[in-house]
């Protein structure tokens, strides 16, 4: 029973991760990438639908994306819907592809974005360490109630620890990469 509670927060706890990769890859960096695109929705034939399922999105240069729509009559649709997202993208539209073109990163900008990978970092850990309480407060409650001994209680808690901080630990590894991506010219 101990085990459950560990490993559901281990899950949990791995949820949390893939949260932040998923944030972190909104984040914009010096090269263009994709992924900015992912939570872009476009009205087409009347219901939303990710872009992604609609065109095909390529990146022929580093500052550059190409998105290239499977239906030709969706290109506006697809332009005003990045204008609409508030991604602080310009869509250019030459009636066959809708081009993005990504200026370079001032230094400042730079730093600012470092700044929000870090507090999207942070808010990962703090979520890491909230599962942690929860798991020890049902670690707590089956002593209580005699499910496990007080030893029980004390090993759980340190095996629910060394995962905490594994999970923490892969959290700065994703945090440092996504800096070193930012900061790269």
């Amino acid at each position: 029973m101990p085990e459950k509670a560990i490993t559901m927060g281990e899950e949990k706890m791995a949820k949390a991760i893939e949260a932040l990769k998923k944030e972190l890859a909104l984040v914009r960096t010096g090269r263009a990438n994709p992924s900015v695109l992912n939570n872009v929705s476009v009205v087409y034939y009347g219901s939303l639908t990710p872009l992604s399922q609609i065109s095909s999105i390529s990146v022929p240069e580093a500052q550059q994306l190409v998105i290239k729509p499977y239906d030709k009559g969706s290109l506006k649709d697809i332009e005003k819907a990045i204008q609409l997202a508030d991604l602080n993208l310009v869509p250019q539209n030459d009636g066959v592809v809708i081009r993005i073109n990504f200026p370079m990163l001032t230094e400042q900008r730079r730093k600012e974005l470092v700044k929000e990978v870090k507090v999207l970092a942070e808010n990962a850990k703090v979520a890491i360490r909230n599962i942690r309480r929860e798991v020890n407060d049902q670690l707590k409650k089956m002593e209580k109630d005699k499910e496990i001994s007080e030893d029980d209680l004390k090993y759980f808690n340190e095996q629910t620890q060394k995962s905490t901080d594994k999970y923490i630990e892969n959290v700065d590894l994703v945090t440092k990469d996504k800096e070193k991506q930012i900061m790269e010219i």
